[in-house]
């Protein structure tokens, strides 16, 4: 059986949406991220990211992690897009100029979207420099979110003209900025995108599993 160690609230929501949309048989192996617990390293402490179990499957302490088969395989964006690959279907490329296409736009979101969205995520509103904190992190964001609608505005997806790997990848790390209205409400290719791709019956049983997780 196709593993999967992690948890929902953590950047295994990638592969755990991608294998809800292809239908894929797994297992969630829990693994928490240490920084959660007060005492990870106490004695019945939930497995978590430097528990040596699972150390021993991941020596960076990272999640997520997958197992098929045997094969090991670390990093979300890798592991989504080799499940795709395998098992996908049209989910995956067709070919290679596809499969460069959809390697692409998810280095393209972890690299220049990513650390800015989550900044937006994390950081609190409430405060002056909080605000100021958001801003200077929506500034970072106006190019490539500007690369996304105008991709977008003439694209009904990220690549092939289809719902696939790319749009899974690149979503979860746009949605780290969604709660920031100013960056999508003049950007309505994105917007409408983006609410496309949360609408999918793949997304909303990832995401409901997600909910049930303790925050």
């Amino acid at each position: 059986m196709l593993k999967i160690y992690g948890v929902y609230r953590s950047r295994a929501t990638r592969p755990l949406w991608l294998l809800e949309e292809i239908g894929q048989p797994f297992d969630v192996v829990p693994v928490i991220q240490a920084y959660r617990l007060p005492e990870p390293m106490t004695p019945g402490a939930p497995t978590n990211t430097l528990s040596p179990e699972f150390l021993a499957v991941n020596p960076m302490g990272s999640i997520p992690s997958m197992e098929d088969d045997g094969f090991i395989l670390h990093e979300s964006l890798a592991i989504t897009l080799y499940l795709a690959r395998k098992y996908g279907g049209d989910l995956g490329p067709r070919d290679i100029p596809e499969e460069g296409a959809m390697v692409q736009w998810s280095l393209f979101a972890a690299t220049s979207i990513e650390a800015s969205a989550l900044k937006i995520q994390s950081t609190k509103d409430d405060t002056d420099e909080g605000k100021a904190e958001i801003a200077v992190a929506a500034r970072t964001l106006k190019r490539p979110f500007d690369v996304l609608e105008k991709h977008l505005s003439a694209h009904s997806h990220l690549v092939g003209e289809r719902f696939s790997v790319a749009d899974v990848n690149v979503a979860e790390i746009v949605r780290y900025a969604q709660g920031h209205a100013p960056l999508f409400d003049n950007r309505p290719a994105l917007k409408a995108w983006l609410e496309a791709c949360q609408a999918r019956p793949g997304f909303k049983a990832m995401w409901d599993k997600r909910m049930a997780e303790p925050a």
